[in-house]
């Protein structure tokens, strides 16, 4: 069983930056696939971001080159660090972390408005 506790979402203005954390419980952590998804209201929860156990990245296109995955395994954390970002970016973010199993956070609110 892994627990993962995110922070870090808020209210950011067009253009502004935020930085998501989820911190994971277990010994393991660097053994884990780690990724963001979001699901805006009415919308199916969609792949944000990845990070493999050997550091491979995967980003959806809307993202590339915007966000930013990474992990720290000595912290048992991995970050999302959006730049540039746009209302359409609002949306609760969710962190998954793969093990074979599945496990998802709780999920926190990015809402990106004037």
């Amino acid at each position: 069983q892994v627990q993962l506790t995110e922070s870090g979402g808020g209210l950011v203005q067009p253009g502004g930056s935020l930085r998501l954390s989820c911190a994971a419980s277990g010994t393991i952590f660097n053994l884990y696939t780690m990724g963001w998804y979001r699901q805006a209201p009415g919308t199916e929860r969609e792949l944000v971001a990845v990070i493999t156990s050997g550091g491979t990245l995967n980003y959806a296109d809307s993202v590339k080159g915007r966000f930013t995955i990474s992990r720290d395994n000595a912290k048992n954390t991995v970050y999302l660090q959006m730049n540039s970002l746009k209302p359409e970016d609002t949306a609760v973010y969710y962190c998954r972390c793969y093990t074979g199993s599945v496990y998802w956070g709780q999920g926190t609110q990015v809402t990106v408005s004037s």
